[in-house]
């Protein structure tokens, strides 16, 4: 998984009108594009592909074996910001690549900044029958498609069975559940937490308050409104905060050596990941093999729910004009088997990422081994929470600054909220949108 964290200050004077603004903005049309079309001379169409995403150049070498009309040039790029900041100045420049892969939680900020082509009428029909519709909203931003989905990343739960079973702790199924298993655990020895949760990944934190029913962006008309003080977010934050109060979650922040140490160690009895994150399992702690269990992440109500933590999408940066090569490429990237088979197969470490298109998650199964978790069903479970992923969420064109923001506030996680509100609302002011009071 990319985490995305950048800051942009672009001013557009043009008016809003809900999410219509993301077209106001990128500018351009169907006039913009170029023709685009593979092998409409007779001879085949070279797009060029940007990405991070590890197996992305053996899918591009699987795809260049099949087929004749167009050829893909792979180039690697770093991740995170260092990735979106060289994608960023190559559209600038004028020489960005014909595909690349982006965020979810970036891409409203990418297409603010005008930085994407508009893939409507050549993937919007597409997108809509191949992939949930809890994931559409996503892409689609103001009535127009902007992105493919690549993968869903519903938060799961991930526990050591047999610090459970020793406590006599059942896997829990509400919050409230889990406090009560951290009690126990920690009753029976002071050193182990029932996870880590100290701060560095807002991520996690917007994908359990988007469990919980929040919705941080929204639109008002023709402005746009950051809302993280609803009841959802600070029932969210306070639940973690009072966790780390009374010493039943370790302060060690998320991403750390001194995280992968205590869970390494046995100090943490639960992971709350993603998806994604079983993959990390053999290599990361490969002595607790047959030791850690999957299960739904605990709701509120006891029903089940969840949200997004992470999760990448296939663009076409503004100003290629090879664009119906470009959709054709990420047509089979996302939804073609051979795909998926090839870039599984050169991964070096396990991976767990959960197709957003179903047919795929079929191949991405049979390819991983869940010996490590006894046999336990990794993308049946996983296939199930992303059923479960609350609809509706979005995300703003301030993310960079939001994040950042959220990130300085550390492990006080109402804290987080209130700096992220003001850091949203000034971002937006300062690109030249209306803020929704």
């Amino acid at each position: 998984m990319s985490r995305t964290s950048r800051t942009s200050r672009i001013a557009l004077t043009a008016s809003i009108a809900s999410l219509a603004l993301f077209a106001t903005a990128c500018g351009g049309g169907e006039d913009d594009k170029g023709s685009g079309k593979a092998g409409a001379d007779g001879k085949p169409v070279t797009i060029t592909y940007w990405s991070a995403t590890g197996g992305a150049e053996e899918a591009a070498a699987a795809f260049n074996k099949t087929h004749k009309n167009i050829k893909v040039d792979f180039s690697l790029v770093p991740s995170g910001p260092d990735g979106v900041k060289k994608l960023t100045n190559a559209v600038k420049a004028g020489n960005a690549p014909d595909v690349a892969t982006l965020d979810y939680s970036g891409l409203p900020e990418f297409a603010i900044g005008g930085n994407l082509e508009d893939l409507s009428s050549v993937s919007g029909d597409f997108v809509k029958e191949k992939f949930p519709e809890n994931i559409n909203s996503l892409v689609n931003l103001g009535g127009k498609t902007w992105a493919v989905p690549f993968d869903v990343t519903p938060i799961e739960l991930y526990y050591r069975k047999d610090i459970f079973k020793k406590a006599g702790v059942e896997v829990p199924k509400t919050w409230d559940e889990y406090r009560t298993a951290a009690e126990k655990i920690n009753k029976m020895d002071k050193s182990i937490k029932i996870t880590n949760f100290g701060g560095n990944d807002p991520a996690l934190v917007a994908g359990l308050a988007w469990q919980a029913g929040a919705k941080w962006y929204s639109t008002e008309g023709d402005a746009w409104k950051i809302d993280m003080q609803d009841a959802a977010s600070k029932k969210v934050a306070t639940y973690w905060n009072d966790l780390l109060k009374d010493d039943l979650a370790s302060k060690t922040p998320l991403w750390s050596e001194g995280e992968a140490k205590e869970r390494a160690t046995g100090k943490a009895a639960t992971i709350i990941g993603a998806s994604w994150s079983a993959g990390g399992f053999k290599t990361g702690y490969p002595d607790l093999k047959g030791k850690w269990g999957i299960a739904p992440l605990p709701t509120w109500d006891g029903k089940a729910a969840t949200g997004m933590y992470g999760g990448t999408s296939f663009i076409v940066p503004k100003g290629s004009k090879k664009v119906d090569a470009a959709a054709e490429f990420i047509k089979w990237v996302t939804t073609d088997p051979a795909a998926m088979t090839a870039r599984l197969s050169a991964l070096k470490t396990p991976s767990s990422a959960l197709p957003a298109n179903d047919k795929m998650r079929e191949v991405a199964a049979k390819e991983f081994d869940t010996s490590y978790f006894d046999g336990q069903d990794v993308y049946g479970i996983a296939s199930a929470a992303a059923d479960s992923i609350v609809p509706g969420w979005s995300w703003s064109p301030a993310h960079g600054a939001i994040n950042m923001a959220q990130t300085a506030a550390g492990a006080d996680h109402l804290k987080m909220l209130d700096e992220g509100q003001k850091a949203g609302e000034k971002a937006i002011t300062d690109r030249g949108l209306k803020l929704a009071k």
